[in-house]
């Protein structure tokens, strides 16, 4: 298949198993839930009426006082332990690499169809200026847009850095979840044809 070049350059021939591919809803929720996961640390702690420090001993008599109780560190007495205490755990999911392979394709060939896939012979700003990048976003009809290039340089990055909705990255830095939550996807031409090269 051929994508269409923004400036009016002639198309870019791609694989169609990586821009053409049909949209696999299921896998990509599990590769993006995966990746998400693999960011949480896992390290919230709470104390079980077992950890909780004090006394075991039973402070009222069993029968004749209202309610029976064991000792203070149970949970339905403030300083109490919790009833179902949270422990340091991972959150990891296995994806294996043609999972996570497969999801990235399904992504941009679902970009692709919708028009929110832009390609460019390339893509830079001469100074480190917000206002220049704002420019170059605008002419291409994607002020909210995800800017992937082959080798971004300094000055692109520090002038993208004070815009909100706007993210530079390289090939190497291509994540499903900045995919999937960009309105609009700004791709060099030489970035393309590493991604197929990486995706294929």
């Amino acid at each position: 298949m051929e994508l269409a070049v923004v400036n009016g350059a002639s198309p870019l021939s791609v694989s169609d198993t990586v821009f053409g591919r049909e949209f696999n809803e299921a896998l990509v929720h599990q590769v993006v839930v995966a990746y998400r996961n693999a960011g949480r640390a896992g390290t919230k702690a709470q104390k079980s009426r077992s950890d909780v420090r004090g006394t075991t001993k039973k402070f009222k008599k069993q029968k004749g006082g209202g309610a029976r109780h064991g000792d203070y560190r149970a949970p339905i007495f403030i300083g109490g332990g919790v009833t179902f205490a949270a422990r340091p755990r991972s959150f990891e999911q296995k994806v294996n690499r043609k999972m996570f392979r497969g999801a990235m394709a399904s992504i941009l060939s679902e970009l692709n169809r919708l028009g929110r896939l832009k390609i460019v012979d390339s893509f830079d700003v001469e100074q480190a200026k917000t206002r220049e990048l704002v420019a170059k976003l605008d002419a291409l009809d994607a002020p909210n847009a995800l800017v992937v290039t082959e080798n971004a340089s300094e000055a692109l990055y520090l002038a993208a850095r004070n815009l909100p909705y706007v993210v530079v990255t390289d090939v190497q830095g291509l994540d499903p979840v900045g995919l999937v939550g960009a309105e609009h996807v700004v791709m060099t031409a030489e970035a393309v044809k590493k991604i197929e090269e990486w995706l294929s």
